[in-house]
């Protein structure tokens, strides 16, 4: 552990937390079960479930990522998944991805239709045993339209009476606007679930920054005040991502004044430093 680490931790110690409550890192410990996400996850669940198609959007800095890595920890009952977290890539590479992730075996180089044979035959021998197969594809409005024909064509890998394989794209919305196009009817059309997450407003930012306080909180009562609260969905906009590194600076500034309370002045001065950053 660096000098820095080993004082921020030390930092958080002081003000009775066990860890970092402010990370920006995709923590699926800091999910956060409000209404939004909560139906969100809802959703996806009932998609990647039903063997449906699924998309979920929204914009930079939403929680898409943690929402979505909280559901490959927790799927559904005999669901295996393949996480796709790198789409620009060649499609042998991602079938072989998908490949490995549902089966755990490594498989020589192939090409992409012997590819698309050892996953039917996977995918056959999983519904033996009543499991099913779902593909999560993150950052997916960088596909490009090849990659998405190639995962429409994979999705086809079902038997008379059953769906082997649902898909879920994860993505900015561009991602809509691409699958708006002409030459994506044939994929766009097969998505039944869609959901578009949306910033918090300003009692869901309120609940946010203290259910993640009050998941590494091992004693004391380090808080924000109301004002404070406030504050922080103005100038985040509602934003996660934002919340998280305003949220951060102030507690770093409340540690400095020996304070255990976040005040509206350390949020506008902390939002202040965190916006020199977008510019």
């Amino acid at each position: 552990m660096t000098a820095q680490a080993l004082k921020l931790e030390n930092c958080y110690r002081e003000l009775g937390l066990r860890a970092q409550p402010f990370s920006i890192t995709p923590d699926t410990e800091f999910f956060y079960p409000g209404s939004q996400h909560a139906t969100a996850l809802s959703h996806l669940r009932y998609g990647i479930a039903s063997g449906a198609f699924s998309l979920l959007t929204g914009e930079v800095g939403l929680g898409k990522t943690l929402l979505c890595r909280h559901l490959l920890r927790n799927p559904p009952g005999q669901i295996r998944t393949a996480y796709i977290f790198n789409p620009v890539q060649g499609y042998e590479d991602m079938l072989a991805t998908i490949h490995h992730d549902l089966t755990g075996e490594p498989m020589e180089r192939l090409t992409a239709g012997q590819y698309q044979k050892a996953i039917y035959d996977a995918l056959l021998k999983m519904a033996e045993d009543g499991e099913y197969g779902a593909v999560v594809v993150d950052e997916a409005h960088r596909l490009s339209p090849e990659l998405m024909e190639g995962l429409r064509l994979l999705s086809n890998l079902d038997t008379e009476k059953k769906r082997l394989l649902s898909l879920l794209l994860v993505g900015q919305p561009e991602l809509d606007r691409t699958l708006e196009l002409r030459s994506m009817r044939p994929l766009s059309q097969r998505i039944s679930v869609r959901y578009r997450l949306k910033p918090f407003d300003r009692t869901e930012t309120a609940y946010y920054i203290r259910h993640r306080i009050d998941v590494v909180r091992a004693e004391g009562e380090f808080d924000f005040t109301n004002a404070a609260l406030w504050w922080a969905h103005r100038t985040s906009k509602g934003y996660p991502r934002r919340i998280n590194q305003i949220c951060e600076r102030a507690t770093l500034a409340a540690f400095a004044a020996g304070r255990m309370r976040v005040s509206a002045a350390m949020i506008w001065q902390a939002a202040r430093e965190v916006h020199k950053g977008y510019r």
